[in-house]
């Protein structure tokens, strides 16, 4: 699985694989959504704020785990 770098103050890079969303921030986080569309996946890769669109359409929505 690619992981895309994006422009964010507080994630490092973005990534998705058959239904699941993987998100890396800065302070060294890697974290799995489980069940996300690709709908989803685009428009967080599109958002102007790629935080801001993770913590209302994504954080909350979605179980996650995180991986490191």
């Amino acid at each position: 699985m690619n992981m895309t770098p994006v422009s964010s103050s507080n994630i490092s890079s973005i990534g998705y694989e058959n239904g699941t969303l993987y998100v890396s921030f800065h302070h060294g986080g890697l974290y799995a959504y489980s069940g996300v569309p690709e709908s989803v996946y685009r428009g967080l890769m599109s958002a102007s704020s790629h935080g801001s669109y993770l913590a209302s359409h994504v954080k909350g929505v979605y179980p996650y785990r995180r991986i490191s």
